[in-house]
């Protein structure tokens, strides 16, 4: 690859707009959709594992995207950005249509077609930044895509508490027994308009970045060396990345090894908070119980089927919908407030990275998560639980810049796409373990309770800080 030069303000700001787009999707699926599957039906145990398609195509798409996309050079388009658009379409599909399930399947199918097209933007668009940016400016450019991982989700987020506020029904009950109502299917109407957004934003700034951002050619010797590689047959080409992969896990830097431990413990825990964030606030804040929720259920489906339904339970029902409502609209203020947070301080841990060392930065932010989820559980004030939300924005922001721009510095130009992509492996490979691990733990081991899912995951964040100590930054090469 050519040699880079620095980018401005404005370059860095175009190349990483598309990131917005991508986590306005992602806030959503953090936020709105485990609730939907509980509108939807789903008992809070179940959620662990209809959330497998995040981790298992980010298992499978990622890695395999970063190693095609290192020997793809489309004239007129570029190396990465064909992935981004493919993505961009597929990603805004599903948004518009996911608000539309009727049924718990049809919303989980959904959400692997989403995470399908998400995964397949998201790698690349990490390569896409080590592409570009001069080491001088990667933890630069790397915690400016952290500002619109904040932007996409904060918006997101934020737009699931305002549309609750201004478009939610007052008559709930009568909603809940007329067969020609959206509440037929469990969804508030007023969820939809979040997710039309997310699927506008989600192309539109995608379609930006591509506009904006020309990627750098490759030399004749690279041109050269990718002709080569069109010319080998299919069926090798296609297995090639496979062993691309294998081959870089094996050739893995010592520092990439110590970090997937500490992303064990990381990512398992924020698994955990997306799934139970609302049902512990369900239980902590507005005293909803299992058995309500069972209750509640029973009277949705009497009702629904044409049986008489006693006032004293319609009451009932409609207060469980309304305060499951309220639950999610509070979670997109904490989430919001948080990835606000996170837009705030993302470049400010630039100098502070530069200063103190990125280890120290991103050690300190896995405690003050940490802290942040310990003390959720125990604060009975919906305004008091926006202030851990300020800790775990501050970590949040780490998270998502800091450890790209360690392991970009220890990793070779040419296999930039296919590590980017088996980073990513190591964020999803705890996020599957979680799905298949989980409901059976809070089931048998938690007392069914949802509280005490996110006091797990707060004690799994101060383990991951304790491991992050054993890293050692001053590795430059493999």
């Amino acid at each position: 690859m050519t040699n880079k030069f620095k980018l401005s303000f404005w370059q860095i700001w175009n190349m990483n707009l598309g990131f917005f787009g991508i986590q306005f999707s992602f806030g959503l699926q953090q936020t709105a959709v485990n609730p939907i599957f509980s509108f939807l039906g789903a008992d809070h145990a179940q959620l662990p594992l209809l959330n497998l398609a995040g981790p298992v195509t980010g298992l499978i798409i990622q890695p395999i995207i970063g190693a095609i996309s290192d020997k793809t050079w489309v004239p007129g388009w570029g190396r990465r950005k064909p992935f981004f658009m493919i993505g961009a379409i597929i990603a805004s599909l599903s948004l518009f249509a996911f608000p539309y399930s009727s049924e718990l399947w049809f919303a989980v199918g959904l959400l692997w077609i989403l995470d399908v097209g998400n995964n397949t933007a998201m790698e690349p668009y990490r390569a896409l930044v080590a592409d570009k940016l001069p080491e001088e400016q990667l933890t630069y450019g790397f915690q400016m895509q952290s500002l619109f991982v904040g932007a996409g989700i904060t918006i997101a987020n934020f737009s699931i508490f305002l549309f609750q506020d201004w478009f939610s029904h007052h008559d709930i009950a009568s909603e809940i027994c007329d067969p020609t109502s959206a509440m037929v299917s469990g969804i508030p109407t007023w969820v939809y308009y979040s997710f039309f957004l997310g699927a506008v934003a989600s192309m539109g700034t995608i379609l930006w970045s591509v506009i904006k951002t020309p990627e750098i050619p490759p030399s004749e010797k690279e041109l050269e060396i990718l002709k080569r590689n069109n010319d080998i047959p299919f069926l090798k080409k296609a297995t090639a990345p496979i062993l691309e992969i294998i081959g870089a896990i094996a050739d893995m830097p010592k520092l990439l090894k110590t970090l997937s431990v500490v992303y064990l413990f990381q990512w398992y825990a924020l698994f955990i908070y997306w799934q139970f964030i609302t049902p512990m606030l369900r239980t902590s804040i507005y005293g909803i119980s299992n058995n309500d929720i069972l209750k509640f259920e029973t009277i949705k489906a009497l009702c629904m089927s044409g049986s008489v339904v006693s006032p004293a339970d319609l009451e009932f029902a409609e207060g469980i919908q309304r305060l499951s409502e309220q639950a999610l609209s509070q979670t997109g203020l904490m989430n919001g407030t948080y990835n606000l947070v996170t837009m705030i301080v993302a470049l400010a841990l630039v100098p502070l990275a530069a200063k103190f060392g990125n280890k120290l930065v991103y050690v300190s932010s896995l405690f003050l998560t940490g802290i942040a989820m310990l003390v959720l559980p125990f604060i009975q004030d919906e305004i008091l639980l926006l202030l851990p939300m300020i800790l775990l924005g501050i970590g949040w922001a780490t998270i998502m810049g800091v450890p790209y721009s360690i392991v970009s510095k220890v990793i070779p130009n040419e296999r930039r796409g296919v590590y980017m992509g088996i980073v990513n492996m190591m964020i999803v490979v705890p996020m599957f373990i979680q799905t298949v691990t989980f409901g059976p733990i809070i089931h048998n081991l938690l007392n069914d309770n949802p509280v005490n899912a996110i006091l797990f995951a707060g004690g799994s964040f101060m383990v991951a800080g304790v491991l992050a100590i054993r890293l050692n930054t001053s590795e430059s090469n493999i």
